[in-house]
């Protein structure tokens, strides 16, 4: 299914942003749709120790100590990627979410707990009519790395200018297949990816660098696209990263079946570009990444959170955009700052609320065992 759409609106809300294509399914209230999606929220956060507490650190009880949070500023999107939403996917009112000034509050709350990264995420980012609002109250209230994950269809030279200036050191591009019938057909949107090449021209051209891209395969639909996806990283000079197909799309309908392991993509690419590990990863980087043998420049990751899976060394925790904290991408408990913050908590009472959820953290998502259960809200929900 394709839709033709013009802009997508905020819910009670005057403000519109407009798109290329595509229109958003209704965003009038969705409290059925909430309440089906809604994670296990439970009502009493237990304490973290008070030696960690007293830490002022944020560490989860297997020893990981969290350096990157996520922060989903909107549950809307242009596109309706097959791995992550259904065309019938409804957004919640925006008097749910988070406003501008909460977001850059827990961002400030984060720094003094040792974040040294934000990652804004959504839905699709770039659709928040108070985007630039949101980089520069970052900016000014926290020296973090500030990166921003988009798909890249919405991009102008003249916003990416406005996001720099604002604070924003960098961008991440999601670009799923370089083939218009491919790309429309796992968007399900009417847009070229030429749209989304030329924002990643434009982000190369600002500056918004290092640029990363991100692509996933899924077998029968472009899963055989991995060496045309990896010419961008040599055409670019970028990172062209290859992420496997995950368990959080929003029709549930993920098969093991369809994924393809970074192991089998990396054999693909190597058959055609013989690839070198940088062996320069970050112990907390998600990504194992390899150089171009003939010197091309750019590079390759291989994100293989299925078939190798890296929770021993993760550091992240996710904020969504409807102000819940999810120590895990997969968890399925979040714990919701949006209540505290709206009956006036201190930040040390979100300090400590943050300190006490990341303790909560497990070891590890264990997709790979019998008793893995799918978290009920998908990915657009959530934010990457």
């Amino acid at each position: 299914m394709q839709f033709n759409v013009r802009e997508v609106e905020y819910a009670s809300d005057a403000l519109a942003v407009s798109l290329p294509q595509l229109r958003a399914p209704s965003v009038a209230s969705n409290a059925s749709v909430g309440n089906r999606m809604q994670e296990s929220i439970p009502a009493h956060l237990p304490a973290a120790p008070a030696h960690i507490r007293a830490g002022r650190r944020m560490m989860d009880s297997h020893g990981r100590t969290i350096l990157d949070l996520r922060i989903s500023i909107t549950d809307r999107c242009n596109f309706r990627c097959v791995y992550c939403m259904e065309p019938d996917v409804q957004f919640q009112p925006r008097e749910n979410l988070l406003t501008p000034s909460e977001i850059i509050r827990m961002a400030s709350v984060a720094q003094s707990l040792g974040v040294r990264k934000i990652r804004l995420t959504g839905g699709e980012p770039t659709l928040h009519p108070q985007l630039t609002e949101i980089i520069s109250g970052i900016r000014a209230a926290t020296d973090v790395e500030i990166a921003m994950i988009s798909n890249g269809s919405l991009l102008t030279r003249e916003k990416l200018r406005s996001w720099k200036r604002a604070g924003l050191d960098r961008m991440t591009i999601s670009i799923d297949s370089v083939r218009p019938d491919r790309f429309a057909r796992v968007t399900r949107s009417t847009l070229m990816p030429e749209a989304v090449i030329a924002g990643i021209e434009m982000c190369v051209a600002e500056g918004l660098t290092p640029l990363k891209l991100n692509a996933v395969l899924v077998r029968g639909q472009n899963h055989d696209e991995a060496v045309e996806l990896a010419r961008l990283a040599r055409r670019f000079g970028v990172e062209m990263r290859f992420i496997e197909y995950m368990p959080l799309d929003s029709a549930r309908a993920w098969d093991r079946s369809l994924m393809v392991t970074a192991q089998e993509t990396r054999r693909t690419i190597e058959a055609v570009f013989a690839l070198t590990p940088t062996n320069t990863d970050d112990r907390h980087s998600t990504a194992r990444t390899y150089v171009f043998a003939d010197g091309a420049p750019g590079r390759i990751g291989f994100i293989a959170p299925v078939s190798n899976p890296f929770c021993g060394a993760c550091s992240r925790l996710r904020l969504t955009a409807d102000g819940n904290v999810r120590p895990c991408l997969f968890s399925a408990t979040e714990w919701s700052a949006m209540k505290l913050l709206r009956k006036g908590a201190s930040d040390s009472e979100l300090a400590n609320f943050f300190i006490d959820v990341t303790w909560t953290k497990l070891a590890g998502h264990n997709i790979a065992s019998p008793e893995f259960v799918q978290p009920a809200r998908p990915m657009s929900a959530v934010g990457g």
